[in-house]
Formats: structure tokens, C-alpha cells, sequence
């Protein structure tokens, strides 16, 4: 890019795609050392109970291996801030999986073996991994996940339900879904002295390191963290996970740099995954299609190793007008793997239940479903009471129905067929909160005249060095070509993590205030630089992270065309087109790759992605990628991403909102309005597979043969 006039919002290519592709970028398993050793976990093998006793003799015997660590000689840790991260420190085993030893050797295969040849004997105990609306134990915490209150409400929502002209009062079940990003979870540790580097497959390095040093007890200054290529986290890397304290435990008890790289077939258990959520809505509406009562309770799990509450009722708080409107939560402490994010936590499990149930409403006014939802457009935020920034959620359903066709819809459900294929649309809405948190960055001008930027970013595959860059570009006024970047350092300084679609807005507000304050030294600057450069610092602190009269969030539709096999059951995705409002697009090629794929995120969500809890064993028993089922390429028949521009003062100085999510949010509901459009049976459980929808079809077909669908 020779100029500046299109740098900002231009498709530049990400500056790392060439490493990627040629396979010079390195992850944090691939980062070599002399004598560096590999560490293979022990997974606890009952659900609950306590280790009784640890046999290492076998696994020790075995060419190779270099130490066998459990809960009896590991190291004392000090207290993590994540209790997750507290492992090897005493004999209890919270959930089936828990790490309960760790064997090092010279080769990963070694201490493959060595970790199969550890026999572990245990005090079992009864166990309780199944979630149900009514579980006795169920309770209404203080708050969900983001400080969020667990319950709200105005007005009399049950009266005015009850008086509603129109009403819906429906179930939408959710099932556990795991991350699995493609890079599973890996670090490499090394001691020098009392100084740790550790190279972690993190979202963000800041977090790591304040982890480490409060666990090993070191002044922040003398770990570094660093993370320059991630493969992918989705949320699961949000967080330090045990990985990254296994690996610097054993580099400290052997001496030797230590790569821990968690199988795939373990990550259901350690890294956390998003908790299955049980949703009732009961909305009423009066003869116009206008909500007169709109209630949204979720039931969701937690583990009893620390409390993690899914907040799916919030999205309620934000959509729709209402007179009446009551959200809440809670959540049954059981003996499963603590729930942690996954993208669009809340947002996601909870608008896929909404825009459901407001499809449901559309249909019992005979309404279309696109008007229904511009009829019960807010004037402010409905839950706080406060003006939105920007909303142009009504623009986005309006040019999504142009693009894709939507005028001349016939409504009635199955009204479209193809031989044995049953064809149908549907549409829901998205939103996601426009999240920010205070980021230091150092701007450099070099006498080279290039310039250097200097941002404790992470780009986990979205571009996020890229788009700094184009950021610095901007503000400095010069070409692209100009601007070197650094990112991934905990040593760099304060950052928040890649998550929350929070990332970019963060970073780059201190990236641009850096640059800002450059530019006005280097007015003021005569003569040639001198050797070192001319450096301006910038932290956001108190201004990225002060509180907003405004109500910030970005807004989205979804529009979906589906087949539906009447002889095997198959959905198939033949359109899927997202129009999103979400403020200023920074980079126009790396945005459309994150609105697509939330997109098929969210059409694995509701076509083939979900996990089962086995009762009797308490275990996952979708561990892997053969038996957890992600979209392929061949999915999707056409996708397409577009949006609607944005100009939002109240932002930040980039006026971005953030994108890694939303893409996610609503996409599922949306091809399953799709499939009661074209079945005429609505189907309240996630996943839409074959034998679930088959089995409605036949029940439909058969009505005294019902069996539930």
C-alpha cells in the first residue's frame, strides 16, 4: 500500500500469511531448545473421589522417562486466582479427566508411554453429572459470567404474559459444545536461574504471566510469556489452562526446558467447554405484532471446582421493546469439567433461543418474521434504560432480506419441495456488546525512517497484527510498508487478552494514541534523529475502561436457505448470508473472514456440533474430531458476509466495534427457522442430525406414532 488515504478499512493481506503457509511460523510446541524434554499428562479415571495411591515404578523403568510427577512430590504451589490451575496439589479429583500426574521424558513418545504405564488406585464417590431444569440443587448465583446480574426485569411480566393476546411459551435445549481450535493447547517452559520464559499457546500473554508469578511465587518482571503464532482458541485460551503451569513445573524439577502438549482426546475435560443450557421463553404480543411480555430463564451447569455461569438470558436485556421483561439464571453445581467460554459465551446459546422462539411468535400472529422484529425496534437499550450508541439492526434485516431474496417468501411452512428435498428459509437477528479494556503501546520512529510499534497483542488467526499495523499506518500518516510491528510479549507491557471481540478496539485505541503523540513529538523535532529514535508511550487506563452513558453493542442478521431430506433426514445449508452493523470495518478482507466464520461456527452449532455427558462414567464421550462433528468446506453451498457502514463517535478512536463474534450469534437459529420452514415441525434441541430430524418427520407423517421431536 503506497499511501494512507484507503489503509484503514483496505483487504490487506496478513503480514504473517506467508510464514503460515510455507511453515516457518512456529507455535509454542515448536520452540526447540538443547535437552528440551516432553511431559504427557495422567487424566484422572473416576468422576469423583480422591487419589489413594500412585504406583510410577513401570512408568519410571521405561528408556526415557525422566521424572513422574502427582500430588505427592510435585512442587507447592501458591494459591492461583483460577482454582482450574491448581494441579498436582492435593489428592482430590474434582471431575473425571482432572490431571493427577505428569510423566517427563527425553521423547513425546516416551512419555506417552510412561503416562500409560502410572497406575493410579482412587476412593471413589457418587457422582452427579446430569443437568435438568428442576435439579434440586439448582440455585440463582450472585452474578454470571462477566459480572452480569443473574437476574432482571421491569414491569409485570408474568400479569401481562398472562393477558398477551398472543402467546409463546416454549423449551430450547442446548447441548455441551467444545472449542477445539486446531492448535491444541501447548507450551514450552525454560528456567534461567530464577528467571522463566515460557512460550505459550495463549489468547493473552499478560494473563499468563500474572498467573505464573503468583503460583511460583516471582516478581512479574522475571517471567516473560511470549505467544506469536496461536492456532486458533475460540475462548478456550482465554485463560491460562494447566498446560502452561505443568510445563514450567517441570522445567523447575528437571532442570530442563519442558514442552507439554495437551492431546486432543484430553481437552474436553481441562480447557474448558460451553455448558449445556436449558432455555424457557415465554413472550406475548398483542394484535400488532408489539411484545407485551417478554421472560427468558436459563439453566445452565457449573463444576465444583470454581462457579462459571453461561449468561444467556443477557441478550434479552438488549433486543426487543417490551413493557414487561424479566431474565434470569441458575445453575446446578455438578461433577463435571468447569465450563469456561467458548466464542460469543451467552450471546450465542442464548440468542439461538430467542430468535427461535420470536420465529415461533411470527407464526402463531402470522406475521413475517423480518417485520415482527422491526416492530419491536427500542428507542434505548431496554434492560438499562440508556440511548444506543449506534443500532442499525433494522438497516441490517432490511438489506440482508434485499440480498437475499426475502420479498415474495410464501410463509406457509413446507409450501416448497424438490423431489424428496423440502426446501424452507428463515432469518434471525445477532448482537454482541462492544467490550474494551485498558492496553499500553510505545510508538518509535526510527532515523530509517520506518517506524516501529510496540502493542502486547495476540493474533490467534484473526490478523490482529495486521490491523494494528494499519491502525499505526493511519495515525502516523505514512504508508503501511513503513510501519514494523511487535506483538505477543508479556514483557511489551499491559494488554488485555484476544477475546471478548474486545482485542482490536483495545489494542489499537493505545496503538493510536501512541502514534498520535509521535507524530505531535516529531512536529517539534528539528534535524536528524538520533540512533535510538524518537519513542511515545501510551496506556488507556481510565478512559479505554471508563464507564459509558451510552449502550454499546454491534448488530447483525442472518438469513438462511436450507434442504431437508424427507428420506434420511440430512439438512443441508444451501445460502447462509450474514449483513452486520458493526461499526467502522478496520480491514475489509480480515473482517469478512471472521463475520464467515462465526457463520459456520454457528451452522456446526446447529447442524452437527454438540457433546454428550456418559451418566454412568461422567465423561464426554465426544473427544475428538471423529466423533465431534465440525463443518467442512462441502457444508456450505454459498455463504456470503456484507455490512452496513457504521460512523459511531462513542467508540473509540477508530470507531470499530468488535467482529470475532458476532458472526456466531443467531446464525443457528436461523437455519433453524429455516428447517421449520421447511418441515413445518419445530425442533427445540440442538443439534438438527439426521435420526432427530427423521424422527420428527416420520412422528409428523404419523401423528398417532408421535414421538417427540
Amino acid at each position: 500500500m503506497s499511501g494512507t488515504d484507503t489503509v484503514l478499512g483496505a483487504p490487506v493481506e496478513r503480514r504473517e500469511g506467508r510464514e503460515k503457509v510455507t511453515g516457518t511460523a512456529r507455535y509454542a510446541a515448536e520452540h526447540d531448545a538443547p535437552g528440551r524434554a516432553q511431559a504427557w499428562p495422567v487424566p484422572a479415571a473416576v468422576a469423583r473421589g480422591r487419589v489413594t495411591g500412585v504406583d510410577a515404578a513401570a512408568a519410571l523403568a521405561l528408556p526415557g522417562v525422566l521424572a513422574v510427577l502427582t500430588h505427592e512430590n510435585a512442587p507447592r504451589l501458591g494459591q492461583p486466582e483460577d482454582p482450574v490451575l491448581a494441579v498436582l496439589q492435593d489428592a482430590r479429583v474434582p471431575h473425571r479427566g482432572w490431571f493427577v500426574g505428569l510423566v517427563v521424558a527425553e521423547t513425546l513418545e516416551a512419555a506417552r508411554a510412561g503416562a500409560a504405564a502410572v497406575r493410579i488406585t482412587y476412593e471413589v464417590e457418587d457422582h452427579d453429572v446430569t443437568l435438568t431444569a428442576s435439579h434440586p440443587e439448582a440455585y440463582v448465583p450472585e452474578s454470571a459470567n462477566g459480572g452480569f446480574p443473574a437476574v432482571t426485569g421491569h414491569g409485570d411480566p408474568d400479569g401481562a404474559f398472562a393477558s398477551s393476546g398472543t402467546r409463546v411459551d416454549v423449551e430450547y435445549r442446548v447441548p455441551p459444545l467444545h472449542n477445539h481450535p486446531m492448535e491444541p493447547h501447548s507450551s514450552t517452559a525454560r528456567w534461567d536461574d530464577d528467571r522463566l520464559t515460557v512460550h505459550s499457546s495463549s489468547q493473552g500473554t499478560s494473563a499468563v504471566r500474572a498467573e505464573l508469578a503468583r503460583m511460583f511465587e516471582l516478581p512479574e518482571d522475571r517471567i516473560t510469556v511470549l505467544a506469536e503464532h496461536v492456532g486458533g482458541g475460540f475462548g478456550s485460551k482465554g485463560t491460562p489452562r494447566p498446560d502452561v503451569v505443568l510445563a514450567a513445573m517441570a522445567a523447575r524439577v528437571t532442570g530442563r526446558p519442558v514442552t507439554v502438549a495437551l492431546p486432543r482426546r484430553l481437552l474436553a475435560a481441562v480447557v474448558g467447554h460451553r455448558a449445556p443450557t436449558l432455555h424457557r421463553l415465554r413472550l406475548g404480543a398483542d394484535s400488532e405484532g408489539r411484545f407485551t411480555s417478554v421472560v427468558h430463564e436459563v439453566t445452565t451447569y457449573t463444576s465444583r471446582v470454581k462457579e462459571f455461569v453461561e449468561q444467556a438470558a443477557v441478550p434479552a436485556r438488549v433486543m426487543y421493546a417490551s413493557p414487561a421483561l424479566r431474565t434470569l439464571h441458575r445453575v446446578a453445581r455438578l461433577d463435571v469439567p468447569t465450563p469456561s467460554w467458548m466464542r460469543a459465551p451467552g450471546e450465542c446459546p442464548g440468542m439461538y433461543a430467542l430468535e427461535s422462539a420470536v420465529d415461533e411468535l411470527a407464526t402463531e400472529i402470522g406475521l413475517d418474521p423480518v417485520e415482527l422484529r422491526i416492530r419491536n425496534e427500542p428507542e434505548t437499550e431496554p434492560d438499562s434504560g440508556k440511548p444506543f450508541s449506534s443500532r442499525n439492526l433494522v438497516e441490517c434485516l432490511r438489506e440482508g432480506a434485499r440480498r437475499f431474496g426475502w420479498e415474495g417468501r410464501d410463509p406457509r411452512p413446507g409450501s416448497r419441495a424438490d423431489g424428496p428435498l423440502l426446501i424452507g428459509t428463515g432469518v434471525a437477528a445477532a448482537t454482541y456488546p462492544v467490550l474494551v479494556s485498558p492496553c499500553a503501546a510505545r510508538a518509535l520512529a526510527l532515523p530509517d525512517g520506518g517506524f516501529r510499534v510496540r502493542v502486547n497483542a495476540t493474533d490467534i488467526g484473526t490478523g490482529a497484527r495486521t490491523v494494528c499495523a494499519q491502525i499505526a499506518a493511519d495515525a502516523l500518516g505514512v504508508p503501511l510498508d513503513r510501519v514494523r510491528i511487535d506483538i505477543a510479549d508479556s514483557d511489551i507491557g499491559l494488554a488485555p487478552m484476544a477475546g471478548g471481540s474486545s482485542g482490536t478496539a483495545s489494542w489499537g485505541w493505545a496503538v493510536h494514541e501512541a502514534c498520535v503523540r509521535l507524530t505531535g513529538r516529531l512536529a517539534g523535532h528539528t534535524g536528524p534523529l538520533p540512533d535510538e529514535g524518537v519513542a511515545a508511550d501510551a496506556d488507556t487506563s481510565g478512559t479505554a475502561d471508563a464507564d459509558s452513558p451510552f449502550a454499546r453493542h454491534a448488530f447483525g442478521a442472518h438469513f438462511a436457505e436450507v434442504t431437508v431430506d424427507t428420506v434420511t433426514g440430512e439438512v443441508r445449508v444451501t445460502r447462509l448470508l450474514g449483513v452486520f452493523a458493526a461499526g467502522r470495518i478496520l480491514n475489509a478482507r480480515t473482517a469478512r473472514s471472521q463475520f464467515i466464520g462465526g457463520m459456520t461456527m454457528g451452522l456446526g452449532m446447529a447442524l452437527t456440533e454438540h457433546s454428550t455427558m456418559d451418566p454412568a462414567f461422567g465423561d464426554f464421550t465426544a473427544s475428538d474430531l471423529a466423533s465431534y462433528h465440525v463443518p467442512a468446506h462441502a457444508d456450505v453451498a454459498a455463504l456470503e458476509a456484507h455490512w452496513v457502514d457504521e460512523d459511531d463517535t462513542r467508540l473509540n478512536p477508530m470507531g470499530s466495534k468488535g467482529i470475532g463474534e458476532i458472526g456466531i450469534v443467531g446464525s443457528a437459529a436461523a437455519v433453524g427457522n429455516a428447517v421449520h420452514h421447511a418441515t413445518g415441525i419445530r425442533f427445540r434441541e440442538l443439534p438438527l442430525t439426521p435420526d432427530r430430524v427423521l424422527t420428527g418427520l416420520l412422528a409428523h407423517e404419523h401423528p398417532a406414532g408421535m414421538l417427540g421431536a
